[in-house]
């Protein structure tokens, strides 16, 4: 086996830098024969082309793709299609991984394909979140790390033929949010088996929420709005509803918890900047969570309304 890991990146050198050097140190043994990381560099304006052209010597599994700024899913296409390997694993460049993190995954394919006798299967790592950039791969695995969505690309590994099968992921997300989710739907309608696999293990690094973040929260929340309806457009099922939460239920839910948009980002500041204050940024983003998931439902029902009152 040999595997390829797919990365698409933008503007995030510094993770990035811990990113590359965790995949230098992988453990390499039976099934996997050999890897590569393929890096597809999506426009960044930082330093991230000039410190990878500098650091090659450094980096020996590191090949470098570059790409006018497209988007994630139009990064891991390109990726997909230089890629060498016969299994591609997904991650962000964000993620810092175990050194037996491919390991993991090539092993639980194997068990998988085994017991099935085919390769309609995907294996599922653990992503652990973290505000710890000194070191990340400190932090403790936590009840809110787990996750129920069923194809997520921070942390995935697939055979590239059954990849390639599926169509690989569509362009047209070009903002933030769903093009995954998107590729697992049509995964799911052919048969393809989710295989949890705790010991491939991520560390997503993301800073502890500051209120500067807060305007570009929002602007993430109104991204993946617009990628919703992408999304609903081509799986008008219920089960997609759910999940872009573009229900009346959903509405309710979240027009509730902020009384009717009266807990919004603006009254919560005093409160966020209280608790981020005295070491509780976490639980700051956790009720920061409530008004923008009204903002990012609001933006969903507007603009369906405008692009299509019979949506």
């Amino acid at each position: 086996m040999f595997i390829s890991v797919v990365i698409p990146t933008y503007n995030r050198l510094p993770i990035l830098q811990k990113c590359l050097a965790a995949l230098e140190n992988q453990q390499i043994g039976a099934p996997i024969d050999g890897y590569e990381v393929v890096l597809v560099d999506d426009g960044s304006t930082d330093a991230t082309v000039d410190w990878l052209t500098q650091s090659a010597h450094e980096l020996p599994h590191v090949r470098l793709i570059k790409q006018s700024h497209g988007g994630p899913a139009q990064g891991r296409n390109r990726g997909v299609e230089h890629a060498q390997g016969d299994v591609i694993v997904f991650i962000d460049s964000d993620l810092v991984v175990e050194d037996d993190f491919l390991l993991a995954h090539a092993r639980g394919l194997e068990r998988q394909w085994q017991k099935q006798a085919n390769r309609l299967c995907f294996t599922y790592g653990a992503v652990i979140n973290t505000a710890n950039f000194a070191s990340p791969s400190s932090e403790p695995h936590k009840l809110r790390d787990l996750s129920w969505a069923y194809f997520a690309t921070g942390n995935v590994a697939i055979d590239r033929q059954l990849l390639e099968r599926s169509g690989l992921f569509d362009p047209r997300f070009h903002l933030y949010g769903w093009e995954d989710l998107e590729l697992g739907e049509r995964l799911r309608r052919l048969g393809v088996v989710l295989v949890r696999c705790p010991e491939a293990v991520g560390y997503h690094w993301h800073p502890a929420l500051g209120l500067e973040q807060i305007p570009d929260l929002i602007r993430v929340e109104q991204e993946r709005s617009k990628m919703a309806l992408v999304f609903f457009r081509k799986h008008p099922t219920w089960r997609v509803r759910f999940i872009i939460q573009y229900t009346r239920l959903h509405f309710l839910l979240w027009e509730l918890l902020t009384l009717g948009g009266l807990l919004n980002e603006r009254s919560l500041r005093p409160l966020l900047g209280w608790l981020i204050r005295r070491g509780q940024a976490s639980w700051a983003m956790e009720l920061l969570r409530l008004p923008l998931n009204r903002i990012g439902v609001r933006a969903i029902y507007r603009q369906a309304k405008a692009a299509s009152p019979t949506i």
